[in-house]
């Protein structure tokens, strides 16, 4: 047996460039899923405040539901223990993997397969959804690029239909 394990990345390192639209794979990070039935336990353990509003991110923290988060952080970065508090961290990032859409075609290339009307989501806004029968995490992060979030293994597929999608 092999002492070291290389992943291989499901999408290619290189970008994908058409008209209109850059598709990368983000850079490693770390990521965790969030629950808690009250927010102020979470924001002690985590030693930082939580977007309440549904939809709303800061500070790498997305607010998914009444009682649930989604922390991206950079790659290595450890987060307290629940310290017996009633919350849950999860470590998914080993499931999760993320690609940039970036440029003015990006909307448009992600609604092609979601039912949302991203021309109207705001920078910031975060929101769990499906691209055609994938489950994806969507990120408005400026005016011209989302981040989407996917488990990994779904991950070649959305890179094809991604890349399919801004050839047209």
């Amino acid at each position: 047996m092999s002492d070291v394990l290389i992943r291989n990345e499901p999408v290619p390192e290189t970008p994908y460039l058409a008209a209109g639209v850059t598709i990368s794979l983000a850079g490693p990070m770390q990521r965790y899923a969030l629950r808690a039935r009250r927010a102020e336990d979470l924001e002690t353990v985590l030693k930082a405040p939580l977007p309440r509003h549904i939809g709303a991110s800061e500070g790498g923290i997305a607010c998914l539901g009444p009682d649930e988060w989604y922390l991206r952080t950079e790659a290595g970065a450890a987060i307290p223990t629940a310290s017996g508090l009633p919350v849950a961290i999860t470590d998914i990032s080993d499931r999760s993997i993320c690609l940039v859409l970036e440029g003015p075609r990006a909307a448009e290339i992600l609604m092609s397969g979601c039912p949302l009307d991203l021309n109207k989501f705001a920078v910031s806004q975060v929101t769990r959804t499906i691209y055609e029968t994938v489950e994806v995490i969507i990120i408005r992060e400026a005016e011209d690029r989302f981040h989407v979030e996917l488990w990994r293994s779904f991950a070649a597929w959305f890179w094809i239909a991604m890349t399919t999608a801004a050839r047209h």
